[in-house]
């Protein structure tokens, strides 16, 4: 699977599975194996230290404690579909592992920042100083 111009992973790193369909569906769930279910061990596959270590950072349901990408694709009828579904879903998880974030900079406000901040804290204060009762 072609991830980017440099990047590839074999096919062989990828265990797909097939398992029946939960839900509803007649006959044919029940008869048909057509759901995938498709595992990446992302510690074992050849992708770059860089890229596994981003991708274990990830935040996502997918990804186990072990490193192990799980992908259960049973929305199509047919057993391909669903194989190429889950082939789409896991393509694009392992592409945001190659996007490098942006290194953020800590910047300061402006003395002008700071300054209309202050006058726009005291115009309010005033504001709300004219709601209390009259002075008798």
């Amino acid at each position: 699977m072609q991830l980017s111009r440099r990047l590839s992973v074999p096919h062989s790193e990828i265990a797909m599975s097939a398992i029946r369909a939960q839900g509803a569906g007649g006959q044919n769930v029940n008869k048909v194996a057509s759901a995938i279910h498709l595992r990446f061990d992302i510690q074992a596959s050849s992708l770059p230290d860089d890229v596994k270590e981003r991708l274990l950072a990830l935040n996502d349901h997918r990804i186990t404690q072990d490193g192990v990408v799980i992908i259960k694709a049973q929305s199509e009828r047919t057993q391909e579909a669903n194989r190429a579904a889950a082939l789409a879903r896991l393509k694009s998880l392992l592409q945001q592992g190659l996007v490098i974030p942006k290194a953020r900079r800590a910047t300061r406000p402006s003395k002008a920042a700071k300054r209309r901040r202050l006058e726009g804290k005291k115009q309010r204060g005033k504001l709300k100083s004219l709601r209390g009762k009259p002075e008798t």
